[in-house]
């Protein structure tokens, strides 16, 4: 700005007034509004970069990552449009997926070469009892299989311990409650039937869980005395096992290894229902029928009756290393004894009556909505979606969130306690009655925790692979006008995350103005390159490839 240009501005805006100076905007809240017009994480946390070579020292704001848009709009408008592309690519693929498993590294043959010399130092350190030798090596193989994972290696690990005992074998035979399935066998072949030499239409489901009672449009009971709160705890707790049934009773019904993309959200009742994109055609008939005969068996202990509550809790026994009873000071019945007598599921999970499945055809405009509706809220937090309005609905999610509160969510849940029951892995540090897990909190009432599901056959690629490629996109088409971007190997940089207090740091609001100035520079040159390639660039969307290559 020159130096007229500055007087004209002080002539157009005169100091402010004491009383209105205490209404302006603050310079923070100016800086998080212009990082979110121009696409920069508001809240990134630093890294310092050493150039190994030239020893150059360096701070970069890292975007956070954040899947929310209310704690960064930015980076969840990223992610979002990551998963839209990611459920865009595999929806209607006509081709085979090919996933390719990197060859074992000499690294990690070393790696899993100590790590058998430790587990055969456990061993022995076991059967002498010495328990601190043990504890030692304990850690040191935890830190190997650290390092495994960085180095890239996925599946289970050995366990150091072998199984104290076999677990218990249920039978297999399906409840005559439940209709019979058709079975095939399950062909590797994932991709759809074509029709007519140029149809491949794949399909759109929506699953709900059953009803527990008459609902208002606000999703509050009509008569909460007589609603089922304990069958919608329960339901809850045990819907990501019930939708994993139900995926692979069709793939046995249909012959073939059907692929998915899905997002599990609430509805009004704050019941979790199921939205998925399945690749290929199905019959309708065919769906409803794997739903009407889908079902998950619960086999834990009975859980209906509590036998601790209030004041009167168990206590932790160092010497026996179980909780006991307070009065009696007899151990409660250990997670493998009691589950061996159960003979009856303590539960059954099952659909509602309300399926809607419907045809979609690739590259359409109906596709394209279908995508926006199943990734609509992935924005939001689980206690955004699930907020209440009204006194009714806030009475409702807190009679739910009691009936939580007393649903065990696994066989390592503290909860159990109040039953009676020590769960698996109880310390001298267990809480009875109270569990982290995510399911007995108030802002989710027992939904999920993985807000998107997608199968490993999907379209072929991880979400990173696929932000890679927006990314690689971005760099060709620079390149292709000469715009070139060097982007140095991993080896020759050093990151180290800065600690707090670092005086050589720079504030967090200027590392987010100098990627506002980054984002800017990378856009015009963008732009520039669209215009060469093109003559008339279109508006460039919200969420365009472009924010991916700053990220």
């Amino acid at each position: 700005m020159t130096t007229s240009a500055r007087e004209t501005a002080g002539q157009a805006m005169p100091a402010a007034e004491p009383r209105e100076r205490i209404r302006g905007a603050l310079a923070s809240d100016v800086v998080k509004a212009t990082a979110e017009q121009h696409g920069v994480c508001v809240r990134p946390f630093t890294m310092e970069v050493a150039d190994t070579e030239t020893g150059e020292l360096r701070y970069v704001p890292v975007p956070c990552g954040s899947t929310v848009e209310s704690v960064c709009l930015p980076c969840a408008r990223k992610a979002r449009a990551l998963r839209q592309d990611q459920c865009r690519e595999g929806w209607h693929l006509t081709e085979e997926p090919v996933i390719t498993r990197a060859e074992p590294s000499e690294t990690q043959r070393d790696l899993l070469t100590y790590r058998a010399d430790l587990a055969a130092h456990y061993r022995e350190a076991v059967a002498a009892g010495n328990e601190a030798e043990a504890e030692e090596l304990r850690a040191e193989v935890s830190s190997v299989d650290a390092e495994l994972r960085e180095s890239g290696v996925t599946g289970r690990l050995p366990a150091l311990d072998a199984p104290v005992k076999n677990g218990v074998k249920r039978s297999t035979r399906r409840r005559q409650d439940a209709p019979d399935l058709p079975r095939k066998k399950v062909a590797k072949t994932t991709v759809g039937r074509e029709f007519a030499g140029r149809f491949r239409p794949s399909m759109f489901v929506t699953l709900t869980c059953d009803t527990y009672g008459r609902v208002r449009p606000d999703g509050s009971p009509v008569e909460p005395v007589s609603y089922d709160y304990r069958r919608a705890a329960r339901d809850a707790v045990h819907f990501a096992a019930l939708v994993d049934r139900w995926w692979q009773n069709l793939r046995r019904v249909v012959g073939f290894d059907v692929q998915y993309f899905a997002t599990v959200e609430p509805q009004r009742r704050a019941a979790p229902h199921l939205h998925t994109a399945l690749r290929g055609a199905i019959s309708h008939d065919v769906i409803r029928l794997v739903t009407e005969a889908t079902y998950h068996q619960v086999w834990w202990p009975n859980h209906d009756v509590m036998v601790y509550g209030g004041d009167r809790k168990p206590l932790w026994d160092p010497d026996a290393r179980s909780f006991v009873d307070p009065d009696t000071r007899e151990p409660l019945t250990g997670w493998d004894d009691a589950v061996s007598e159960v003979e009856e599921p303590a539960h059954v999970v099952r659909f509602g009556e309300q399926v809607h499945s419907k045809g979609i055809l690739g590259g359409t405009e109906e596709a394209g909505r279908h995508i926006g509706y199943l990734t609509k809220y992935l924005t939001k937090s689980t206690g955004e979606v699930v907020d209440a309005d009204t006194t009714a609905q806030r009475d409702h999610h807190d009679r739910l969130h009691a009936e939580l509160a007393v649903t065990p969510c696994s066989p390592r849940c503290p909860v159990w306690l109040l039953y009676g029951i020590n769960p698996k892995g109880a310390t001298g540090k267990t809480t009875p009655g109270h569990c982290r897990g995510r399911a007995h909190r108030r802002t989710t009432l027992g939904l999920p925790g993985r807000r998107v599901l997608v199968s490993r056959k999907w379209s072929g690629k991880t979400v990173a692979d696929h932000k890679a490629d927006r990314v690689g996109f971005v760099l060709s088409a620079l390149a292709a006008v000469g715009i070139e971007k060097p982007r140095p190997g991993p080896e020759k940089l050093a990151w180290r995350k800065v600690e707090p207090g670092d005086p050589q740091c720079p504030p967090r609001d200027q590392l987010v103005m100098r990627a506002i100035a980054e984002r800017r520079a990378w856009k015009a040159e963008y732009e520039a390159a669209r215009l060469a390639a093109s003559g008339s660039p279109p508006e460039p969307p919200e969420t365009s490839a472009t924010s991916a290559l700053a990220a």
